[in-house]
């Protein structure tokens, strides 16, 4: 059996840290809370948990932060969260399992991070993090902002997720980062453009957004996936200040990253058509959509309901207009099974009555 730090930064988190660590207490062997500048009963919370609670002057800089922290984990592997993150208990009895079948040679565990959830409980985003670490590989936190660790060897993909329960988002926080960033004149790699672009969307800042994402795209470096995800960002900028053929063409752009089409692509591009009323071809790529296999595997961004509820709720809409009754029926129910009550399900069984 394998033994674990949980290394955390927090900050003024008393309504989340004990829900945090209630779910992770007991799969670890030695917790360090290091909070940098709390002036709520973070610290006394964590030391309900903990005797190795640490002070951290705060720089701006998330990744000296946790770079930081990990300097005071003394067991073999290093689990880090956020006081927003829980590990469920189907998770929990995964983890329990890996900690006792690890192999010594893993260097690394990646871990699925469920970032969103909606009101039926369905993930509403998901992706790969290195998640478990090798204490003695010494890795290093890198970025100023949306920063990773810096991982090489042997990294193991389990099937656990850590699921992110976040009850605020603020939205300005990392886009101030990113400027102050632009003001010192600093060299942006395309990750960082990629990523400052996500900032401005999210901020409604959609032509330099549209930029930003250029910018990553047409960088000589990168990660294909966030080139593949500038593509369709941008396309969603592109709808929203009315440019349509731009947006169908920015989702295009994006099979020369992706190769094959995903279900990110597919049904914005089913929208673009359904919008068009070409109901024929926007029920095209709706279906494709949903018969794309998922690659577990994958480490980039996935946002599930592309594949499962979404496009059975917009087929309903093309069968309809189609006058293909049974079909909309169909998928109806198959999008009731993920979204139960959501608005469009009732109506479109009300339409069902009419019809019938």
């Amino acid at each position: 059996m394998i033994t674990i730090s949980l290394c955390m930064i927090v900050k003024n988190e008393e309504k989340l840290l004990k829900r945090c660590l209630e779910s992770v207490v007991d799969l670890v062997d030695e917790i360090n809370i290091i909070d940098t500048g709390s002036t709520d009963a973070t610290i006394k919370i964590a030391k309900e948990y903990t005797d190795r609670v640490y002070s951290y002057k705060w720089n701006g800089h998330f990744a000296d932060a946790r770079n930081e922290s990990f300097k005071y984990a003394t067991k073999e592997y290093i689990l880090y969260l956020d006081a927003d993150d829980v590990i469920k208990e189907e998770d929990r009895t995964k983890f329990k399992k890996l900690k006792n079948e690890l192999p010594q040679e893993i260097d690394s565990v990646s871990m699925f991070y469920h970032a969103g959830l909606d009101a039926y409980g369905n993930v509403t985003l998901k992706y790969r993090r290195n998640r478990l670490v090798k204490r003695s590989k010494q890795y290093r936190w890198v970025g100023d902002v949306h920063n990773y660790l810096d991982v090489h060897g042997k990294v193991y993909n389990s099937t656990i997720a850590i699921t992110h329960l976040k009850e605020k988002h603020t939205v300005s926080r990392n886009l101030n980062i990113y400027k102050e960033k632009l003001n010192r004149g600093d060299q942006f790699s395309a990750r960082d453009f990629f990523y400052y672009g996500n900032e401005l969307r999210e901020n409604n800042l959609y032509l330099e957004a549209i930029q930003a994402y250029d910018k990553s795209i047409e960088h000589e470096n990168g990660w294909v996936e966030d080139k593949f995800y500038s593509c369709i960002f941008k396309a969603d900028c592109l709808a929203q200040i009315g440019k349509t053929l731009k947006q169908r063409n920015s989702l295009l752009q994006s099979l020369r990253f992706a190769k094959t089409p995903r279900p990110e692509m597919c049904c914005r591009l089913g929208d673009v058509y359904l919008k068009e009323t070409d109901y024929i071809s926007a029920k095209y790529w709706y279906e494709l959509s949903l018969i794309v296999p998922e690659d577990s595997n994958k480490w980039s961004f996935t946002y599930p309901a592309y594949s499962t509820w979404y496009p059975h709720l917009q087929l309903c809409i093309c069968n309809f207009k189609l006058g293909k009754f049974k079909a909309f029926k169909v998928h109806n129910e198959k999008a009731a099974a993920y979204v139960p009550r959501h608005p469009a399900i009732e109506h479109n069984r009300k339409l069902l009555k009419n019809i019938a």
